[in-house]
C-alpha cells in the first residue's frame, strides 16, 4: 500500500487502541514497520520543505526550486519519490508539471511535530525533559 494511502486510511478511527500502548497487539509488527517507512520517507529535509511548500496549493518544479535551496535534478529526485509513496499528486499542463499534495493526514504529521520542534528549539515555551521530541531538551 502506497505511504499516503496508508496515511489516509488508518488515522481517523478512534476505537483503534494504538500499537504504542501494547507492542504485542497483532497488528503492532506490520503498523511499526509501516510507521517506519513512513518515517523513513519523511527523513529527508528537502522532502518536508517540498511538503511545506506545497501546504498552499500546487506548484510546478520551478516554483519549488525558488523556494527551496536545492539543484534541479536533486528536487526531481525528491518529487518522484514523494509521488511513488502516495503523498504528491501532479497534473501535466502544456510543458509544466505542477505538484500538489495527495496526503492531507501526512502534511498534517508535518506541520505538528516541524511546530513542536521549532517550539523546542525556540526555548520560549517550557516544555518537560520527558515531553520533548528533541533528545538533550534541543538547546
Amino acid at each position: 500500500m502506497k505511504i499516503g494511502a496508508m496515511a489516509e486510511k488508518g488515522a481517523s478511527s478512534t476505537s483503534i487502541s494504538s500499537p504504542m500502548d501494547n507492542p504485542g497487539a497483532d497488528n503492532a509488527d506490520a503498523v511499526f514497520e509501516s510507521v517506519a517507512e513512513l518515517f523513513g520517507l519523511l527523513s529527508t529535509p528537502v522532502r518536508l520543505k517540498i511538503i511545506g511548500a506545497l501546504c498552499n496549493g500546487e506548484k510546478n518544479v520551478s516554483q519549488l526550486l525558488a523556494q527551496i535551496d536545492t539543484t534541479q535534478p536533486n528536487m526531481s529526485q525528491h518529487l518522484a519519490t514523494l509521488y511513488r509513496a502516495g503523498v504528491l499528486g501532479k497534473r501535466r499542463d502544456s510543458t509544466q508539471i505542477y505538484y500538489r499534495l495527495q496526503s492531507e493526514r501526512v502534511a498534517s504529521l508535518c506541520r505538528a511535530v516541524c511546530t513542536q520542534v521549532a517550539i523546542e528549539l525556540d526555548g520560549s515555551d517550557d516544555v518537560p525533559n520527558h515531553e520533548r521530541l528533541l533528545p538533550g531538551g534541543g538547546r
